[in-house]
């Protein structure tokens, strides 16, 4: 459920995490299989967040190695991480281009979207 207080708010989103073969050393992957616009999903519903990129440094040098996986984060951890993500989008490492530029040049536009993508998430719209 969309957390309170944010665009997403009571949107039912349907998601999965794929736990890989040596897990708990590599992370999980977690896709929404509901429709989802967030600047840090991409366009086919995988999330993108720190939490969930492999452990160690980051070739881009973009993150710290603590704020990437390691074998003690929980599944609750990253369901939490992902609540936080869906409350302050990080627009500097977008996935998704368009919802990151709606994010920060025209919020009222971004807002409506997600409206609707909530609307559609409870089966009160057909078509975004």
């Amino acid at each position: 459920m969309g957390p309170p207080d944010t665009d997403y708010e009571n949107g039912l989103f349907t998601a999965v995490l794929t736990f890989p073969t040596d897990y708990p050393l590599n992370p999980p992957k977690m896709k929404f299989l509901s429709e989802m616009f967030h600047p840090n999903v991409y366009p086919n519903g995988e999330v993108c967040i720190s939490i969930l990129h492999p452990p160690g440094d980051d070739p881009n040098h973009y993150e710290s190695s603590v704020e990437r996986w390691s074998p003690v984060q929980s599944v609750e951890k990253i369901l939490l991480s992902v609540v936080s993500m869906l409350s302050e989008p990080n627009i500097e490492s977008p996935a998704n281009i368009e919802a990151a530029r709606m994010w920060r040049d025209n919020k009222k536009q971004f807002r409506d979207k997600v409206h609707r993508t909530v609307r559609k998430s409870l089966e009160l719209e057909d078509e975004i």
